[in-house]
């Protein structure tokens, strides 16, 4: 903070702020030096065909999979998804569906450990 405080950023911001792919490269160095190195597979498709790629898993870290872990991990919480939408900044439902189904899944093989009682 003392590098910066005779500094004026625009909109009084205390920092600088910086673009969005600089702060995922960012990101994945700090996930290789926190030791995240496990393979994790990637898929995506480029046109019709499917491309499978194993990877480390701090190669994989970015903003957006943040926010897809927050939000996750506070459904699975059971904090009212309209909660999560007022946060986050989803105004449509189906856009946050893709969310709920996926807390669903988690919750219902959570369940399933009841089954061997």
């Amino acid at each position: 903070m003392d590098k910066y405080k005779e500094i004026h950023f625009e909109g009084d911001k205390a920092l600088p702020v910086i673009s969005n792919q600089k702060m995922n490269d960012e990101l994945k160095v700090l996930g290789e030096l926190a030791g995240l190195d496990e393979p994790v597979r990637q898929t995506y498709y480029k046109g019709n065909e499917r491309v499978d790629e194993v990877v480390p898993k701090y190669a994989s870290l970015s903003s957006h999979a943040g926010r897809r872990t927050f939000i996750c991990n506070a459904l699975y919480l059971g904090i009212a998804p309209q909660v999560m939408m007022k946060w986050t900044g989803y105004s449509d439902y189906k856009a946050m569906k893709p969310y709920i189904d996926v807390a669903g899944e988690v919750k219902a093989s959570e369940m399933s450990k009841f089954d061997g009682l």
